[in-house]
């Protein structure tokens, strides 16, 4: 396994091993490997033995759950330095979500095994990992708060700031992932974002395909409750 700068500053900074002291990360990624996935491609499925653990290093990862109705639910969507498939891996049991690739991507896939047996005697690793737990679980708390707290158009908003390069100004950037998954991600039909991004030009979005222009972020802020728009932000990062 060779990892390149970029993959060493991406893990180092993840939730799950940024407290991690460093001798201890070494070890665990002795026993990690690097895997490429196609865009589209399941990294594992729901109700599949929990094994490992994973930092995606380069690309987009979607988390899904399907309902007993048969109807697909986009948990999460996680970049570059999120982890996920912590708290089933370490407890032995099964992915409670499929992962899928969105995009062409590469992650690192770790042996939960391997972790559980440093965790007896490394006990920083375990305040990490529970960090990590935590920071998933404040998550779906924020998630399920934004769908109830703000309407569509200000759910799009806000994940336009949270994906906004800069806190001032103006700016432009492509979206991460196509239209689709974003209305699932946001709990909004696909019909309903195309209007909510029409409205968005009232306060300065201009989109073009998968180009996004905010001609004013401070103005756009302001268009979000702000505590609202805060906790939505640390949720899409």
């Amino acid at each position: 396994m060779k990892l390149d700068h970029h993959d060493l500053e991406a893990i180092g900074k993840s939730i799950l091993f940024r407290n991690a002291p460093r001798d201890v990360l070494g070890r665990i990624l002795e026993s990690a490997r690097l895997k490429s996935f196609d865009r589209n491609q399941n990294l594992f499925f729901q109700g599949e033995d929990a094994k490992y653990l994973f930092v995606v290093l380069e690309g987009w990862v979607k988390l899904t759950r399907n309902t007993p109705a048969g109807d697909e639910v986009v948990v999460h969507v996680y970049s570059v330095g999120n982890s996920f498939g912590e708290a089933a891996a370490l407890n032995r049991g099964a992915y409670p979500v499929t992962a899928v690739a969105v995009t062409g991507c590469r992650v690192l896939k770790i042996d939960a095994a391997h972790v559980l047996r440093l965790l007896s005697t490394e006990p920083e690793l375990a305040i990490s990992l529970l960090g990590a737990t935590f920071k998933h679980l404040h998550e779906l708390i924020i998630q399920v708060e934004e769908i109830k707290a703000l309407s569509g158009v200000k759910r799009l908003a806000a994940f336009l700031l949270a994906l906004a390069p800069v806190h001032e100004g103006s700016c432009a950037f492509r979206l991460p992932y196509d239209k689709s998954l974003i209305a699932a991600r946001l709990g909004i039909k696909p019909e309903s974002l195309s209007r909510a991004f029409a409205r968005l030009r009232e306060q300065g979005v201009l989109v073009s395909r998968d180009n996004v222009a905010i001609s004013d972020v401070e103005s756009l802020h302001e268009f979000v409750d702000d505590d609202q728009q805060q906790n939505f932000g640390r949720m899409a990062h």
